[in-house]
């Protein structure tokens, strides 16, 4: 195991553009495979022991310890442990890398393993994820940011609202209109608030959104904006 970071870099920024300029089409799999093989979990470029934004959104939801949560892009979140933490008992994990899936399960105590449901599947491409009934709350930390082309946006977008419940809940935390324009050296595509309703649609209503600036372990900063949406429609 190397003693690397895996981090975002910082590029000249755009003032008036929310993505970067067009790239070679990356193999995400094999990219975030990689990722999660070369590094130590507490030096990735997107550790948090304590996820204390997506935390204070989540109190906010008010769920049923049943609820059912869908944790997408997971990697190898502590989110996970919070929620194992609060009793919640329907836990869906999903990411794209069946490498960083097997490393969080080695990581969490074998005696909680039994109350999450693991799938592995492309957010840009879904098969598995399709099938799930309907949850109650969709948690995204860095997941969407990394989708430049807008047909997988579309389908993205198009996965949660089948996914998302009415009177549930979707919490997005994305790079911000002020963040770096690459993370893990991929390219991302930045959001505000605004941006994020406005791909979901008069279906959900915002409930809460604020600016958030992580430390990434090397000491670098990062700013998110962090969104909470209910669904008030079908």
């Amino acid at each position: 195991m190397t003693e690397q970071t895996e981090s975002c870099d910082i590029k000249e920024k755009s003032c008036c553009c929310a993505g970067s300029a067009p790239e070679a089409k990356v193999d995400l799999k094999s990219h975030w495979d990689k990722a999660y093989e070369s590094s130590d979990l507490n030096k990735l470029g997107w550790y948090e022991e304590i996820p204390e934004p997506s935390l204070r959104l989540l109190e906010k939801c008010k769920l049923d310890k049943e609820a059912a949560i869908l944790n997408i892009g997971a990697g190898t979140s502590h989110f996970i442990d919070e929620l194992i933490a609060q009793d919640y008992r329907r836990i869906i994990v999903n990411d794209i890398s069946s490498v960083a899936l097997e490393r969080l399960k080695n990581r969490l105590d074998p005696v909680n393993l039994q109350r999450l449901e693991w799938i592995c599947d492309d957010l840009t491409n879904p098969s598995e994820l399709t099938k799930l009934e309907p949850v109650d709350l969709w948690h995204d930390r860095a997941v969407l940011h990394f989708f430049q082309d807008i047909k997988e946006q579309d389908t993205y977008f198009a996965l949660l609202k089948s996914l998302v419940k009415t009177g549930g809940f979707a919490i997005l935390a994305e790079f911000s209109l002020e963040a770096a324009d690459k993370c893990s050296g991929l390219p991302v595509f930045r959001y505000s608030d605004e941006m994020l309703s406005e791909k979901l649609g008069n279906d959900f209503n915002l409930i809460e959104s604020f600016k958030f600036t992580y430390q990434m372990p090397t000491g670098d900063d990062r700013e998110y904006v962090y969104t909470l949406f209910k669904r008030l429609h079908p």
